[in-house]
């Protein structure tokens, strides 16, 4: 079955996407939570004209996560987390990340960043989806704060 996106669906695709997926998830799930239509042939027609009007504002939007993308690579990011040893009372999250980065003055929503839970202290990276063309790994480091 063809549909086309009407949002990014995790591990599927971006929006206005025009992507192939088996019949039931199609029809049980993403036609009726509303993130896809049916991909006809008229709606294919629709799509490329909307696709082709947008096209220069998206280059726009390309360079301004590319900048932001320079600007975060640059970045030293220290969270500081109570620990015993090299082991963390509780763990790092994407939350903890984001409020970082905050704090360094960069605002981005807790859903681009793709990070896994952190346990030790040490080094480590995460992964910013700033746009579909542009992801950048993040490096930060985790310490033991001094009571």
């Amino acid at each position: 079955m063809e549909l086309i996106l009407k949002q990014d669906v995790q591990n599927l695709g971006f929006k206005d996407d025009v992507v192939t997926v088996k019949n039931g998830y199609g029809r049980n799930y993403l036609i009726p939570q509303g993130f896809a239509q049916l991909a006809t042939a008229s709606a294919k027609k629709v799509l490329a004209e909307n696709l082709k009007q947008r096209a220069h504002k998206e280059a726009k939007i390309v360079a301004d996560a590319k900048a932001l993308a320079e600007t975060l690579k640059g970045l030293e990011i220290k969270i500081s987390a109570k620990a015993g040893g090299e082991k963390l009372f509780g763990s790092i999250t994407n939350i903890d990340i984001v409020a970082a980065l905050e704090k360094a003055g960069q605002s981005i929503d807790r859903k681009f960043i793709t990070s896994g839970i952190v346990k030790r202290t040490g080094k480590y990276s995460a992964t910013v989806r700033l746009h579909r063309d542009v992801i950048v790994d993040l490096p930060y480091e985790i310490v033991a704060e001094k009571a």
